[in-house]
């Protein structure tokens, strides 16, 4: 029998635009480790993270890590560029009772997940092109 802990998630990042050694993109003030795809200019990345604190799970004493706030620094200006902030749930508490009818639904409840505003502007305390961020 293999425990699992539901409490931890992951999440994908996709970059276009993305130029190695000019763009460092942060989760919670963190540098995500990019890797290239094998298209030009992009990127992709990873981040698992504490999604909530169930009442028992695999490592009790780990923090929740939800939002979480993703910025796109350009280091050679060091300055944010854009970012947003993801929220497990709906921001605004709203609790789906049923099931998404069909694909554009899932994919409006996902989408309200991300929030534009809330990450870390203008200048950047990391010196590290317009990179567009996309979440899976």
């Amino acid at each position: 029998m293999r425990y699992v802990d539901s409490s931890v998630e992951r999440l994908q990042v996709k970059a276009t635009g993305f130029v190695e050694g000019r763009h460092v993109i942060t989760c919670n003030g963190r540098r995500m480790p990019m890797t290239e795809t094998g298209r030009a200019s992009e990127a992709v990345a990873g981040v698992r993270f504490k999604a909530w604190q169930p009442a028992s799970g695999l490592h009790p004493t780990i923090p929740v890590h939800a939002p979480l706030t993703f910025d796109l620094i350009d280091s050679w200006n060091g300055r944010s560029l854009g970012g947003c902030v993801y929220h497990v749930a709906h921001p605004g508490g709203r609790n789906y009772e049923t099931k998404p009818v069909n694909s554009y639904e899932a994919e409006a409840r996902r989408l309200a997940r991300f929030q534009d505003h809330g990450h870390t502007p203008g200048r950047s305390r990391r010196r590290r092109r317009n990179a567009q961020l996309s979440f899976r």
